[in-house]
């Protein structure tokens, strides 16, 4: 299968949580009050956050997967997994903003101050923001080497999600603990490779 036959089909993959909310919410527009369970504000939000940290999360297992694999062309999808990370993530803030609070700015504020759960969600959404804006080729050349380095604040956003994540879960943490522990093993392998690396480098200037 040729690149952009791959590209076509993951995007094709990495719409399907989306439009499945679509389709949950056209049910439930046509008198299906099951669609989208009983409170169909809290389904969105838990929804498309959980989707959005499934990103930030494949987002960072691309590198050790292409390492590990050697399929260097996994590389190829980071940019496209990052930007769909946040697209979820600004529809969990729509959610949020529109149909939880109804653009009421000074409840939403006050929820960001007082609930700590809310500032962690928020701060990861504002440092992806710039992440998804300099993504393009364009960025990269003018940023040089401060791109990589802006761009390594992947670690904090995917750290602050699965906090917010944790935190905003009241009843079932299954699925939060399990994000936490495959961040726990991205950022762990992370700081392995970095030691590994700078241990090889050292030895090779030796030798």
């Amino acid at each position: 299968m040729s690149l952009i036959w791959r590209k076509i089909l993951a995007h094709f993959l990495a719409l399907l949580p989306a439009g499945w909310l679509c389709w949950q919410g056209w049910l439930l527009y046509d008198f299906q009050d099951h669609a989208l369970t009983a409170n169909p504000i809290q389904y969105i939000n838990q929804y498309t956050g959980d989707w959005a940290i499934r990103f930030i999360l494949i987002a960072l297992a691309l590198t050790p997967l292409r390492k590990v694999t050697g399929w260097n062309g996994l590389i190829k999808f980071r940019r496209m997994i990052g930007l769909y990370a946040f697209f979820y993530a600004a529809l969990h803030l729509l959610n949020f903003v529109v149909l939880d609070h109804f653009f009421d700015w000074p409840m939403i504020l006050g929820e960001i101050v007082k609930r700590p759960a809310i500032a962690f969600g928020m701060a990861a959404l504002i440092l992806l923001l710039p992440l998804a804006v300099t993504s393009s080729r364009g960025w990269v050349r003018r940023l040089g080497r401060k791109w990589v380095r802006l761009h390594r604040l992947i670690y904090l956003i995917g750290a602050l999600a699965v906090v917010h994540n944790i935190m905003m879960v009241k009843a079932d943490l299954r699925e939060p603990l399990l994000h936490l522990a495959i961040l726990t093993i991205l950022l762990g392998y992370r700081l392995y490779d970095g030691y590994a690396g700078r241990i090889g480098g050292a030895v090779f200037n030796r030798s």
